[in-house]
């Protein structure tokens, strides 16, 4: 669990990194297009494929912090034993299924997308769409990890509470 925790705050580093690439790639296309009445496609793809490599390798480490979206209007009035079960309940009905599902749905069309060396239809784009889509999976796969490692962390956790 150590070594999947240690993995994921890694790619949340790497993920924090790109952000900030991000804000600054954005701040000047706005800039040059307001200021100077200019702008480019490839820039403005570019953005779209850092903020998805930010979404992407950011689940799993969203779910590492305890901060991904829940009802926490019921869970924080919750005992830690019950919010232990909710956890465990939840990542191993909810999420792992949900990962596994996103996986087998997606790769098909993450492997159409590597087979065709899917580029943009725009001229001026970015020529390594499918790099971006190969993500896909790949963020699902890291969030199972996570998932497994908090399966963990709430199965200690009942069995300390028990």
């Amino acid at each position: 669990m150590v070594k999947i925790d240690r993995l994921t705050r890694l790619i949340g580093d790497f993920t924090a990194l790109v952000l900030a690439l991000l804000i600054l790639l954005v701040l000047y296309d706005a800039s040059v297009r307001y200021l100077f009445h200019s702008g480019s496609i490839a820039l403005q793809e570019l953005e779209w494929h850092l903020f998805d490599v930010v979404i992407l390798l950011g689940i799993a480490y969203t779910l590492r912090e305890r901060s991904h979206v829940r009802v926490d209007i019921f869970y924080d009035r919750f005992s830690d034993k019950i919010k232990a079960y909710v956890d465990f309940f939840g990542t191993l009905f909810f999420i792992i299924p949900f990962s596994l599902l996103i996986i087998y749905v997606g790769f098909d069309f993450v492997m159409l997308s590597l087979a065709q060396l899917e580029a943009s239809s725009d001229p001026g784009g970015l020529p390594y769409r499918f790099v971006v889509k190969s993500l896909m999976p790949l963020a699902f796969i890291l969030l199972i990890l996570q998932s497994v490692s908090e399966l963990g962390k709430a199965y200690t956790k009942i069995r300390e509470l028990s």
